[in-house]
């Protein structure tokens, strides 16, 4: 029943990488170059205190917080979406804000009701190699995809 809660995490995945694959497509501006990685880093941080500190009362608080805040925090670029994005991307998004609370509950029930389970470790890290990734892909040196 556990494999249950890695449910969002696999659909998140699949709807990242195709919402990455628009971008490509219609490449991003500054602003977005800029606040996509700042989003992956506001899911980082809470992930990374699940994967790597053994559950307590009081980080569970640190971890809400952090979790709402990324939760408000990704919707900074819905201003600029409405104008840039086609209707596939706008559902895609919309499918993400939807997922993107439930990644943070599945990931506190692993942390807190099965502290063995290894998923958010290997979560945390997925997120980590593609936060470098997009630092790296919508980075100045990739002029190629810069608008």
């Amino acid at each position: 029943m556990t494999e249950l809660l890695y449910l969002p995490f696999i659909i998140q995945g699949i709807l990242m990488g195709y919402d990455e694959h628009l971008h490509i497509k219609r490449g991003l501006g500054a602003w977005e170059r800029l606040g996509h990685p700042l989003d992956t880093i506001t899911v980082f941080a809470p992930l990374s205190l699940a994967a790597t500190r053994d559950y307590s009362d009081d980080l569970l608080s640190i971890f809400i917080i952090l979790s709402v805040f990324s939760c408000l925090f990704i919707t900074k670029d819905e201003f600029i979406h409405t104008s840039e994005c086609n209707e596939t991307e706008s559902w895609i998004h919309s499918m993400l804000f939807i997922l993107h609370p439930m990644i943070f509950v599945c990931t506190a029930i692993l942390w807190k009701y099965h502290p063995t389970n290894e998923f958010p470790i290997y979560q945390t890290m997925g997120v980590g190699v593609f936060l470098v990734y997009q630092i790296m892909r919508w980075s100045l040196r990739w002029k190629e995809h810069l608008r």
